[in-house]
């Protein structure tokens, strides 16, 4: 059964909740877009689209998005995960094999700038609502359409998820310790990559229409955005003739740049140029090492990285993290300690940059999200509104 939607014309319904033109809460001002898509990418690329002010109805199966149930952790009835890409948006239930929920589709798309969905390839064409049928009805329409493997290839066909593209593409190879097993990242950085280039897409073909009046079709992919991490990995491959390893918190072509066992901890430190080398030294009073003509140059370091991390690491080590991390940043050499979520959640900086902010409708009291990472004329856009409701949470909305 359909949600939230109505039929209207008047354009303050085309605005959603509380858009003005203010900030960037009300950058696509007016722009209406059908989000079919399901689990990751899609949604957050609507979100993002959300974020900056357009209107989104979010249309979901009987049932509801399946990554409504990809928990634990769960607030109220929805999976976290559904509710950190799916904020800013209405909803409604539409069964698209029956003729009524078909129908209704049809209405949304004639009003309607922009149009994404992430089936199976194959399904969309079988329910009726292929790139087509729908650009012919409406050809102002930005078709949107993200896949495992893409449009062309033995694979096209092929469905797949994040950590499967992180494996194809080589991402876990260069991910982890030297002498370890490929590691998944530990984030889903392909379906949020994925779903970040179909909102630029979207953003440039909203700006071409200005002036020819027709919508396009945009096609991205979970390997497309996956094989674009690896784009520096690649280029060292054909360049070295070298497949690129695995070197834990290491980066292969600088040195020092990496993680150090402290007294207390580990702390990372990116010593990524002479200056920086030098002053990293003074710090740990090593002048020998800037004077050793092993590391007179970065690619010296790289060459002779063992040695010089082994050094590095013997003079770390009779130092507190917090003792070092201040004294490291007092001399402008960059530095972080290895935090974990819980660390990195409640340090003062991550509250210093506005981006927690409270999840509207949320079950959970003073649930944050972080917000989109763009300041607008110095404000951060806000977060209008919760998740859509569905039969799977109770909640309409």
């Amino acid at each position: 059964m359909e949600r939230g939607y109505q039929k209207n014309n008047d354009e303050t319904s085309r605005l959603g909740d509380g858009v003005t033109g203010s900030d960037g809460a009300g950058a696509l001002r007016g722009i209406r877009v059908l989000d079919l898509s399901e689990n990751l990418a899609g949604p957050f690329c609507a979100q993002i689209l959300g974020d900056l002010g357009a209107d989104v109805m979010k249309v979901e199966r009987p049932g509801g998005d399946p990554a409504r149930a990809w928990g634990p952790p769960f607030d109220g009835g929805d999976a976290v995960l559904f509710l950190a890409a799916n904020r800013n948006k209405r909803g409604c239930e539409l069964d698209l094999r029956t003729e009524s929920g078909a129908a209704q589709l049809w209405e949304m798309i004639d009003e309607s700038d922009v149009f994404v969905q992430s089936f199976r390839p194959g399904v969309i064409e079988r329910l009726g609502f292929g790139a087509d049928p729908v650009r012919a009805r409406n050809p102002r329409i930005i078709y949107c359409s993200i896949s495992a493997y893409g449009t062309r290839g033995p694979l096209r066909d092929a469905a797949g998820y994040d950590p499967l593209l992180q494996a194809f593409s080589g991402l876990m190879s260069v991910t982890g310790e030297n002498d370890g097993e490929p590691v998944r990242l530990g984030s889903s950085p392909v379906d949020m990559g994925a779903g970040m280039w179909l909102a630029i897409g979207v953003l440039a073909a909203l700006r071409e229409r200005e002036s020819t009046g027709l919508g396009r079709r945009l096609d991205v992919s979970l390997l497309g955005a996956a094989l674009n991490w690896m784009g520096y990995h690649f280029l060292g491959l054909q360049a070295s003739g070298r497949t690129p390893e695995r070197h834990g918190t290491a980066f292969p072509s600088i040195a020092p740049y990496e993680s150090f066992e402290t007294m207390d901890g580990r702390l990372m430190i990116a010593a990524a140029n002479d200056s920086l080398f030098c002053e990293l030294c003074a710090v740990l009073q090593r002048p020998d090492l800037v004077s050793d003509s092993r590391y007179a140059s970065n690619a010296l370091r790289v060459a002779n990285r063992v040695e010089l991390r082994d050094a590095i690491a013997r003079a770390v080590g009779t130092w507190s993290t917090a003792a070092l991390t201040d004294a490291l940043l007092a001399a402008g050499v960059p530095c972080s300690p290895i935090q974990d979520a819980r660390e990195a959640f409640v340090h003062p900086q991550t509250a210093a940059t506005g981006l927690l902010v409270d999840l509207p409708g949320s079950a959970t009291p003073g649930l944050k999200v972080i917000a989109l990472p763009i300041e607008w004329d110095g404000e951060i856009v806000p977060v209008r509104s919760g998740v859509p409701g569905s039969s799977v949470s109770g909640d309409e909305q």
